[in-house]
């Protein structure tokens, strides 16, 4: 995949070579600190029998938590290559390949080609998509039971840090972009597709949101 087939620039940060470090990563340490509270909270709600959609999954590791924990299957949605030969082999490490499915698909522009899950996940995605009423729009009405993303404090520290990042790749010729959306506007995408907050986590990099379809 190329730049001009990749105009927001995700393989040229992406790359290979960070897929193998995020795998190593794994299994030195297992999971991180939002990444263990996002997996708790699901747990928390049941995941048992449960179908998976993790969009922007990278390597795999919350998805084959879940799995341990006994969700049945995961479909994991990538706009790069990059990771599935490090996230194949740590499935397969895990016993656990036949229960992962792995695609390259943007679920913003065909949404009708994926299918609905009881557990949405998105973990380091939010920010780094230029239109998030879109992506968390789709995700929410993938979602039948629960979702969980991820997004960077909006403090102004953080959007100072990402404005000199972008900055910078902009100066070295790298389309990639990172954002910083609104919090509460997130939160309302989500709560206008019928999903209700009922669980957050603070952490030094990233906050985490929990929310549930209760039934009417």
């Amino acid at each position: 995949m190329s730049g001009c087939c990749d105009p927001h620039g995700y393989d040229e940060v992406f790359s290979p070579r960070f897929a193998r470090r995020q795998a190593r990563r794994y299994r030195r340490r297992g999971l991180g600190r939002a990444e263990r509270d996002m997996v708790e909270f699901l747990a928390g709600r049941g995941v048992a029998g449960a179908t998976v959609l993790e969009i922007g999954g990278g390597v795999g590791e919350i998805q084959l938590e879940l799995l341990k924990l006994g969700a049945a299957r995961t479909t994991n949605l990538e706009l790069v290559a990059s990771y599935d030969g490090p996230a194949g082999e740590l499935a397969r490490e895990a016993g656990l390949a036949d229960r992962v499915e792995r695609r390259l698909h943007d679920i913003v522009e065909a949404p009708d080609q994926v299918a609905k899950a009881d557990v949405v996940v998105l973990h380091r995605v939010v920010c780094c998509y230029p239109d998030y009423e879109r992506l968390l729009g789709a995700a929410a009405d993938h979602a039948g039971r629960l979702l969980v993303f991820s997004h960077p404090p909006r403090s102004l520290a953080v959007r100072a840090y990402s404005a000199a990042q972008n900055a910078v790749l902009r100066l070295t010729g790298h389309s990639y972009q990172s954002f910083a959306h609104p919090p509460e506007a997130m939160l309302a995408v989500l709560r206008d597709r019928g999903l209700t907050a009922v669980h957050t986590h603070r952490g030094p990099v990233w906050h985490v949101e929990g929310l549930e379809r209760r039934a009417a």
